[in-house]
């Protein structure tokens, strides 16, 4: 019998190092088997954690096909709706990876799926790069509370939430360790330092 998720004032563990790893190896096949392959595919990651998650599942392409994706950056700070909302933050990098992104197929990445107005940003943002052939989302976990019309094509975990509660995602990269917990009040997602109202 395995042991309960461990509980602590930063709520219950949700997902560990271990269930990461399996969720983004199974997004990443998903990916080449709907793109039917790596050809002109461009992963672009949202900051923060969406850009070293890009790179994990680029990573697993390349295992997996011998290629390596193109990956970049997609700063959205500038493009949100509820900027006089959110707490003040600096534009983050933006990296178009060498070849643009016009005619590709490119699967935007982010740790957590929200109220939906992230990713209605970043397709602003990516208006002003070029215009790509198709445009796919892909998440490690859904949260749902969805505000605007938005699904994702990829999840790594759907997890019911209350609006109450906190999503929060720590990658080894920023954080030192690998786990997401769901904390049992507070708004928004993210670890503070990512936007408050999520993705």
């Amino acid at each position: 019998m395995s042991a309960p998720p461990e509980t602590t004032d930063e709520g219950r563990v949700v997902l560990d190092a271990r269930d990461i790893a399996r969720a983004l190896t199974r997004i990443s096949h998903e990916i080449l088997e709907r793109n039917k392959g790596s050809e002109d595919l461009v992963l672009l990651g949202i900051p923060t954690r969406g850009v070293g998650l890009a790179r994990r599942i680029a990573e697993r392409i390349a295992a997996t096909e011998g290629v390596q994706v193109p990956v970049g950056s997609l700063d959205i700070t500038l493009y949100r709706d509820d900027l006089r909302q959110q707490p003040a933050r600096g534009p983050q990098h933006t990296e178009v990876p060498p070849g643009g992104i016009d005619g590709r197929t490119v699967v935007l990445v982010d740790d957590v799926l929200y109220s939906g107005r992230t990713v209605r940003a970043a397709l602003d943002a990516m208006r002003d790069l070029g215009r790509p052939d198709v445009v796919r989302l892909a998440v490690l976990v859904d949260r749902g509370h969805r505000e605007l019309p938005i699904r994702a094509d990829h999840v790594g975990k759907n997890l019911p939430s209350a609006r109450t509660e906190r999503v929060m995602v720590r990658l080894d990269e920023y954080d030192g360790h690998d786990e997401v917990r769901i904390a049992g009040t507070g708004t928004g997602t993210g670890t503070g330092q990512d936007e408050v109202g999520g993705a």
